[in-house]
């Protein structure tokens, strides 16, 4: 019954009807009773306070006024059309602004009449203007829903349209709760509830759409953000559990030839104690008789690629094949022909399987792969098609993990018998909050340290005003034997964006650098594989000093020699983006240097993207302020987990509760691992309705 009336559709509710309730639907995620219960606000503003248009500056927050709207002008021609209109009190006058449901608007409001208006005040044309106010008129209702703190909600201008800006959501949430206060559950157990001091769910729904101070407020958003936190980490750690002690692994008993012979007789370099820490972890994970699950972060030129082949090594030695998969063609190319040529003394076989594979190689190598002839292969999303079969697979090595679907993932961990080891790497350092959340059931691994030898990359930002300087800068390193790499965000011009084309960009740097002097390779994701090979191949092999390039080389090129990284519009990078194209410079012994190029107009957020980059090297610190800017949706590798759909608390905000909760769903499964005491039964079932559809890492690698 409880449920029932909680899944009730939207339409049924007083005031919505099938229109209103279709555009819940599409615009806000709102189906039935219980989701508009959860459409939580997104701030709120203090209702209690009126300014008089003489105080309004530009730079205000939100302001509430109240006074008359009078002089409705309709300005533009059709797709620029706008209404202004003249909001006057007894201190003076501002404007108000509409760009959109301007029929609406036209007529809407009454000269006679007062008005409450309430908006964020900007500035155009050195006036002092509000775009789309929220606006009602004075009554003693509307005044005494004043007085307390008042909750904004999410709206789309169609449901705006419709009356339902965040005041009418606040009128259909006014309507609900009467009706359903009595049936919301509980979703804490008690001894949650006692011991952190937290409301009761049926009253932290109440305080938190209608609250009365900032001190209630806080109390409840602090309850629904640890509600929200600790079944995620509740259900990470069981998943984790589960796995651990449920799913049997194949044991590397052994280390033989493969890995002793290449250890001792043929590493190209001494590793770094970071490198044989992580490799002990590894070690340690396929004796365990234990499904391994190990994500290895490492900063670029950090040696992960190293790592990942000594632990195909260790599988080699107890019989078992290995699968490399990387993202692009160009990286698993690059993978195929470094693998090949530190593991030439061992004569180890190893395959490639790409889109480009002709289709008698591919019948050739899947037939040896079935066989176990073939140990090794490295490949792309050709590797989880039908008809790739392995012998005996033991150890699966995902590179650049966030790039892959869950469900690509999901059908490579499937091809063994039993599930193989898995070893997911990534260059892109994990903030810790994203580590305890989206990735709170693998075990993991930090290589922390660069090879020796590696000078930190001088990293400067420029503009246009010093290109020349910049061109300058080019010749003295190329003089010295040095490349260039000068990357744009886009192939051709785009009228939308005031970005530099790498097209037009291209032709100014062959004008700069002419032939035979200099020679100037180029390569985007349009252009053909062999082409593109061809292009890389010339750079790679010192034919041409300059390679002009979208961000297509990011991953899969590896050039000692090239010791400068030119970022051209770098503002319209993320900065995960930027430093990865900062780490394809500084991998030999010369000092390399990394130069953002940006216009003169920055947006804040542009400009704490940049200074970071200058700031530090360090991949870690550069993680964690992407993710204050950014935000955890935004961020790669997160929205396709299937699990990071968090409705209140906030990754980039909220590290301290992402602990607490952590903490205590652990001690729970410490007393009770499979939740079945009475105490958690609460949290037994909530965990099975949330999560029943999402899959999660330990499901998958």
């Amino acid at each position: 019954m409880i449920q029932d009336l909680l899944n009730t559709p939207i339409e049924f509710l007083k005031g919505v009807g099938p229109k209103r309730a279709d555009l819940l639907k599409k615009d806000a995620g709102i189906f039935v009773f219980s989701d508009l219960l959860e459409f939580f606000p997104f701030r709120y503003v203090d209702r209690s306070k009126f300014y008089t248009a003489s105080q309004i500056e530009a730079d205000m927050p939100y302001v509430q006024l109240r006074g008359f709207i009078k002089g409705m002008e309709l300005h533009g021609v059709p797709r620029t059309t706008r209404i202004t209109a003249t909001f006057l009190d007894s201190t003076g006058r501002i404007q108000l602004v509409w760009f959109n449901g301007l029929r609406w608007i036209k007529n809407a409001f009454d000269p006679k009449v007062e008005y409450i208006v309430f908006g964020k005040p900007s500035l155009f044309n050195n006036k002092i203007n509000i775009v789309h106010p929220e606006i009602e008129p004075v009554t003693p209702g509307a005044l005494n829903q004043q007085s307390a703190m008042q909750a904004v909600y999410n709206s789309s201008e169609k449901l705006k349209q419709q009356g339902l800006d965040s005041r009418g959501i606040s009128k259909l949430l006014r309507v609900l709760l009467p009706q359903i206060s009595e049936v919301i559950p509980e979703t804490l157990p008690d001894r949650l509830l006692q011991g952190m001091r937290l409301p009761a769910r049926k009253l932290a729904f109440q305080h938190i759409h209608f609250p009365s101070s900032t001190d209630e407020l806080n109390k409840v958003v602090l309850r629904f953000k640890f509600e929200e936190l600790f079944y995620l980490q509740l259900s990470l750690l069981r998943y984790k559990l589960v796995r651990s002690e449920k799913s049997g692994g194949f044991v590397f008993a052994s280390l033989g030839d493969f890995f002793n012979g290449f250890y001792h007789n043929h590493l190209p370099f001494q590793l770094t104690d970071a490198q044989k820490r992580v490799l002990r972890e590894i070690r340690r994970d396929t004796l365990s008789g234990k499904q391994m699950n190990r994500l290895l972060q490492g900063d670029v030129g950090s040696g992960k690629t190293v790592v990942a082949l000594l632990s195909m090594l260790m599988a080699l030695d107890n019989g078992f094949q290995a699968c490399f998969m990387a993202p692009t063609e160009i990286l698993a190319v690059q993978h195929q022909r470094s693998l090949e040529r530190m593991l030439a003394p061992l004569q180890a076989s190893i395959g490639l399987l790409t889109g480009s594979t002709t289709a008698r190689q591919r019948k050739e190598m899947l037939h040896n792969l079935k066989q176990g002839a073939l140990r090794i292969i490295i490949g792309t999303h050709a590797l989880i098609e039908d008809g790739v079969e392995f012998h005996k697979l033991g150890l699966v090595v995902i590179d650049e993990q966030h790039r892959f679907g869950v469900a690509q993932r999901a059908a490579l961990w499937t091809k063994g018998k039993v599930p193989p080891h898995i070893l997911v790497m990534t260059a892109t350092p994990i903030p810790r909050t994203l580590a305890m959340t989206i990735y709170g059931d693998l075990d993991v691994s930090v290589i922390n340290e660069l090879p020796p030898g590696r000078k930190p990359i001088k990293t400067m930002l420029m503009n246009d005003s010093s290109r020349l300087r910049l061109f300058a800068f080019m010749r003295e390193q190329i003089a010295l034997g040095r490349q260039v790499y000068v990357v744009y965000p886009l192939i051709n011009e785009s009228e939308a964006l005031d970005l530099k084309d790498l097209t037009d960009g291209y032709e100014s740097i062959v004008r700069e650098f002419p032939l035979p002097q200099y020679a100037v390779s180029i390569v985007h994701g349009k252009m053909k594989p062999t082409d593109k090979d061809y292009e890389m191949q010339r750079f790679v092999q010192g034919q041409t000093q300059i390679m002009v390039a979208t961000t297509v080389i990011e991953v899969g090129i590896d050039v000692p020699n090239a010791s400068i990284m030119v970022i051209e519009s770098a503002e319209r990078f993320g900065l995960s983006q930027l430093h990865q194209l900062r780490g394809r410079v500084g991998r030999g012994g010369d000092q390399s240097y990394c130069i953002l190029m940006s216009s003169h107009k920055l947006t804040n957020d542009g400009r704490k993207r940049l200074d970071a980059m200058v700031r530090t090297n360090d991949g870690f610190e550069i993680a964690e302020t992407d993710l204050q800017l950014r935000g955890p949706g935004d961020l790669q590798g997160t929205q396709q987990s299937g699990i990071l759909e968090l409705k209140i608390a906030n990754l980039a905000k909220d590290e301290q509760i992402i602990k607490i909760a952590r903490d205590r769903a652990r001690e729970i499964l410490e007393q009770d691992p499979e939740l079945k005491n009475a105490e958690n039964q609460i949290a037994a079932n909530r965990m099975k309705a949330l999560f029943k559809d999402k899959l999660f890492w330990s499901q998958i690698s």
